[in-house]
């Protein structure tokens, strides 16, 4: 019994060794906050010394390219078919941005509607960027150009915006916003409500437009991503035209709203 207990000391006394020994090679790799960030003026954004650089210097060039919808439509009269596409390169505040969408009939002929946007973006908050530049219009005749200044960027509950303010060489001013939504069934499968609104200040009636609100465009997309880069897509898009928009469309022997059932892909990298 008592070779036991001498035993059972022995165990706690070198245990205790042990834990007093690590417990200096702690205290003695520990340095005190003063002798390491030396005393002067500090950087608001991140506490160290005024004199120190910048942790991080990324003024690298990127670039990006999206076709977000490319797609073939079956209306009820002629099938048309739809690109949407834009880009950027810059960095991370200054960037260049172009942008180019259109529509057209199958079958051949001219687009119906085609535009080119080329933009100046600064980002002015980290989900938040301010545009300014042209857009040019080469369809319908006759061609015209714009002044745009816009906002494009994330809405709560990660709606994305894409808002413009027009002013055409003529002097009209026309509006347009743009909100998209991803709702993630699977982590391939997207849901996606599109909504589009265009405003004017004016009339236009040689480019079928008056004043107000000239028309709306909402659709739903389900697509499948193959690839991240890569995804195929069905749905569905209503077009609908109001006032006196609606009157000059049916007069030019047009549709005042369609509904077209879409099939196309979305790409982009």
């Amino acid at each position: 019994m008592r070779s036991m207990t001498l035993y059972l000391s022995a165990v706690f006394a070198t245990l205790a060794g042990v834990a007093g020994v690590v417990q200096a090679e702690e205290l003695a790799g520990t340095a005190a906050l003063n002798s390491v960030i030396p005393n002067g003026p500090t950087d608001s954004a991140s506490g160290a010394p005024a004199a120190w650089s910048k942790p991080i210097h990324d003024k690298q060039i990127n670039h990006y390219f999206s076709v977000d919808r490319l797609e073939y439509g079956a209306m009820g009269g002629p099938d048309n078919y739809l690109w949407d596409a834009q880009g950027w390169i810059g960095g991370d505040y200054n960037k260049f941005w172009w942008k180019t969408e259109g529509e057209g009939p199958m079958g051949g002929g001219a687009p119906d509607d085609t535009e080119f946007q080329a933009l100046y973006s600064r980002m002015i908050t980290p989900f938040w960027n301010a545009e300014i530049g042209m857009r040019y219009d080469v369809n319908p005749n006759p061609d015209r150009g714009f002044a745009v200044i816009g906002i494009q960027g994330l809405l709560p509950y990660w709606l994305e915006s894409d808002t413009a303010l027009f002013v055409s060489e003529d002097g009209d001013v026309s509006f347009r916003g743009e909100f998209e939504y991803e709702l993630l069934l699977t982590q391939r499968l997207i849901l996606q409500p599109r909504v589009e609104v265009n405003l004017s200040a004016q009339d236009a009636p040689e480019y079928g437009l008056a004043s107000g609100l000239n028309n709306t465009e909402m659709g739903l997309r389900l697509r499948y991503q193959i690839r991240r880069e890569f995804a195929p897509y069905i749905g569905v898009r209503w077009d609908q035209k109001y006032g006196a928009t609606h009157d000059l469309a049916r007069a030019s022997g047009e549709d005042g709203s369609s509904t077209a059932f879409v099939i196309g892909m979305r790409a982009w990298y």
